[in-house]
């Protein structure tokens, strides 16, 4: 019988710390935005297309509103939709909404390390310092210019080898985007043959593809499947070992021939402020940050660019007539001779309109990466607490009818004025905006306008097949948009 009342006894107390909790809960996420009833467990993942999970949130914002709360499982996420709400959020409460949401396949990849998916002091100083070094070795500055058209020079030898073969471009420009960024980190270019350096683009063109895979999107809600089903984030994560592996073993080479009175490159800096702050118990500048800082940089940039002129080539050879009169610009502007320069850009309206359009369709990551509050806010009237995570949906701007003409047609005069002077619009936010906008912004601009002028001044691209039958539509789109495989033909002009 006491046995009994233990028992009873101790329902009582779970029950009633159970109704507190809830009720707590219940008060915690009062007056958040509106949304789709969720079910148990799975929220309102049975609305969700898993595929093209952008759109699913702008056909839900047609009942609730730009700003509505979705469960994704059991979390709920508060979903920004169109240009008003995210750049409210964004850029007018930028220190509200400027926390990284913690995504379960990245934390497990990066450890809780690096500038990308960190917060608070961590992100601030790994930030400062990241931007002031890129500052210090030529991002946005001659030296960087210098190096891109080198960097052109290389690849225009590479494909002109290719005349008469039609070739899959997606090697031939992630090696030219990638050795960029290697001379910032590393302090040198590699050979296009260099196996090394193969092999590494070909593990993150894989993983960019699994991440952007749906399932890998499963794991970030229902973390127990990477135990349960690793299949998929076992595949991402040896890749990402690998490419650790090679970062830690340049790191180490750096180690043993640095010289504190003359760096190199990020490594080298980097470095130097790891001894300086050596008796800092509490400093970020360690190992472990320098490690998945310099991985994630070579990663971040070399796919998003590279992508992003992959994309481009696949658009020129479905409008041809447009791809002729970039050619017609760069002859009257910059002519066959000499090396086109950022300079020009002021002087090529209609280059200028093709890029920022190029950027804009193609809706590299329609998603945004996730944010989250870093304190209670109130937005638009509603409630949302410290920690909950946001999704700006980049998609949403991108195409808001009330900012583009015809948003989903590709269109350079988005970008023009009625006297064919480019024109910039508010709405044009590839690379986020705020304070977790790209860091790599100016370095991605310069990059996709030096490569696509040059490869245009030197070449014309063809499609093997009728250039009307050519499909835009991503081959996935869970995180990132990855173009078809496609091949072209390339002629000298």
């Amino acid at each position: 019988m006491e046995l009994f009342g233990t028992v009873i006894l101790a329902a009582i107390v779970l029950g009633l710390l159970f109704f507190s909790f809830s009720k707590r809960d219940t008060i915690r996420y009062s007056n958040m935005p509106p949304g789709p009833t969720p079910l148990p467990i799975i929220g309102n993942l049975l609305q969700m297309n898993g595929g093209r999970p952008h759109l699913s949130f702008l056909k839900m914002s047609k009942t609730y509103g730009p700003v509505m709360t979705v469960h994704l499982g059991q979390q709920p996420v508060v979903v920004l939709v169109g240009f008003e709400a995210v750049h409210e959020a964004l850029v007018k409460q930028a220190d509200a909404f400027s926390g990284r949401a913690e995504i379960p396949v990245f934390m497990k990849v990066n450890e809780g390390y690096g500038i990308i998916f960190t917060n608070g002091e961590r992100w601030k100083q790994l930030r400062r310092f990241s931007l002031s070094t890129f500052r210090d070795f030529g991002m946005g500055k001659r030296s960087i210019e210098e190096w891109i058209q080198e960097e052109a020079r290389h690849l225009v030898k590479e494909v002109r080898k290719n005349k008469g073969h039609p070739f899959d471009p997606t090697f031939f420009l992630s090696r030219a985007v990638s050795n960029i960024i290697c001379c910032i980190i590393f302090g040198q270019r590699f050979e296009y043959h260099d196996d090394n350096l193969l092999h590494l683009l070909s593990l993150l063109n894989t993983n960019v593809r699994l991440i952007s895979n749906p399932f890998t999107q499963l794991y970030n809600i229902f973390p127990s499947l990477i135990k349960i089903m690793p299949g998929v984030y076992n595949k991402i994560s040896n890749n990402a070992k690998q490419l650790k592996q090679f970062v830690s073993e340049q790191i180490e080479k750096h180690r043993e021939t640095l010289m504190a009175d003359s760096p190199r490159d990020y490594i080298d800096n980097f470095l130097i402020r790891m001894k300086q702050e050596s008796g800092n118990p509490f400093t970020e500048f360690n190992g472990n940050n320098l490690l998945i800082n310099v991985a994630n940089f070579f990663s971040a940039g070399t796919e998003t660019t590279s992508t992003t002129l992959r994309y481009g080539l696949l658009i020129l050879i479905k409008y041809p007539n447009l791809q002729e009169k970039i050619h017609q610009e760069i002859d009257s502007v910059i002519g066959r001779e000499r090396p086109p320069s950022v300079e020009d850009r002021k002087n090529m309206p209609f280059t200028e309109a093709m890029i920022h359009e190029i950027q804009r369709f193609i809706d590299l990551v329609p998603l945004n990466l996730a944010h989250s509050t870093t304190r209670d806010v109130i937005f638009r009237g509603y409630n949302i607490p410290a920690k909950t995570v946001v999704i700006p949906v980049l998609h949403s701007v991108l195409f808001d009818k009330t900012h583009w003409e015809t948003p989903y047609t590709f269109n350079p005069r988005h970008f023009l004025d009625e006297n064919d002077q480019f024109k910039i619009n508010p709405a044009f936010m590839p690379f986020s905006a705020g304070k977790r906008i790209c860091a790599g912004e100016g370095l991605a601009r310069m990059e996709i306008f030096l490569f696509f002028v040059t490869l245009l001044q030197n070449f014309s691209f063809s499609s093997l097949d009728d250039s009307e039958k050519i499909n835009l539509s991503p081959y996935a789109s869970s995180l990132v948009n990855v173009p078809q495989v496609y091949k072209l033909n390339v002629h000298a002009r």
